[in-house]
């Protein structure tokens, strides 16, 4: 065995261990459709849960940092999206956010949570949006991280050119060819190569249904419009150094949301893998914020 892949076994070892506090969950909703998901409860706490949804390429195993940290102090639950790891796929080959949003409800429905604070990562950031336009009485507070807009917006030629690209690299390349591919693009030039190993591991994991059916979702989306329509508390933060959700197009959707853009620092797309302090502490500053809309 080569030293790189012996680094990565070991990596992929750590990985597991440090997830191992957090094992896959999966509840069946009244639909008959499952969701898998990860949590973290602090069982002493009377703040309000957390609740991540991840982006395209990844699944709540991303989540694992943020589990460690802020579900000391109040219950942190990170899903895997339909279609991604044990969760039932939405039933349209070519769903809008809606379709992941009704999944959403039935989900926190099942788990007893009525009102929580919701973060979005890039396509995890569409379902949030399109969840607090429906249940505006279920988010106290909504935080998107390198949001992704979608393409919703987009002349036709444009939605299917997106699309299709994408379609076409995950049919070459397969689950584990596109995280040696795309992965890379995920983190900045000052991600470590844990965070590298990381981002690697959990994008050779998707499921090549789901990851279409999302493909699908990103063109058909457009968050932007859902976000002029939410009244609630929103923030919107972004790594300076994400090139597939750049600032400038994050600026575009926190200007939707009649918010102000925070960009992080010496950080990628998936800052919060790679920045884990720097976005954990923005989370924590959020949802102690969003605390006090327990009831609003």
């Amino acid at each position: 065995m080569s030293a790189l892949s012996s680094a990565t076994v070991d990596q992929n070892a750590t990985f597991e261990a440090r997830l191992a506090r957090f094992p896959a969950q999966q509840i069946w909703l009244a639909s008959q459709r499952a969701v898998s998901y990860r949590e973290a409860d602090s069982a002493e706490s009377d703040a309000l849960p957390l609740v991540l949804l991840h982006g395209i390429g990844s699944g709540a195993a991303s989540w694992v940092q943020q589990l460690e940290v802020l579900g000391e102090t109040r219950r942190v639950l990170a899903w895997d999206a339909p279609g991604y790891g044990a969760s039932t796929p939405v039933a349209a080959e070519s769903p809008a956010a809606s379709d992941y949003a009704t999944v959403l409800k039935e989900w926190l429905d099942a788990l007893g949570i009525e009102r929580c604070v919701l973060l979005g990562h890039s396509l995890g950031a569409i379902v949030a949006g399109a969840f607090a336009v429906t249940n505006p009485q279920r988010v106290a507070g909504l935080l998107l991280l390198s949001p992704a807009g979608g393409y919703g917006a987009a002349s036709a030629d444009v939605r299917e050119a997106k699309r299709d690209q994408r379609l076409a690299m995950l049919d070459e390349l397969g689950p584990q060819g596109l995280a040696e591919k795309r992965s890379t693009n995920m983190l900045s030039a000052y991600a470590s190569d844990e965070a590298r190993a990381w981002v690697r591991w959990n994008m050779s994991r998707v499921i090549p249904r789901g990851y279409a059916q999302a493909t699908h979702l990103l063109a058909n989306a457009d968050l932007a419009s859902d976000l002029a329509r939410c009244r609630g508390r929103i923030s919107v933060a972004v790594g300076a150094d994400d090139t597939i959700t750049p600032p400038e197009a994050c600026a575009r959707i926190a200007l939707a949301a009649g918010t102000k853009l925070q960009v992080v620092p010496r950080a990628g797309h998936a800052g919060y893998i790679e920045a884990p302090a720097a976005y954990s502490a923005i989370i924590d500053t959020f949802c102690r914020a969003s605390d006090g809309q327990r009831s609003q």
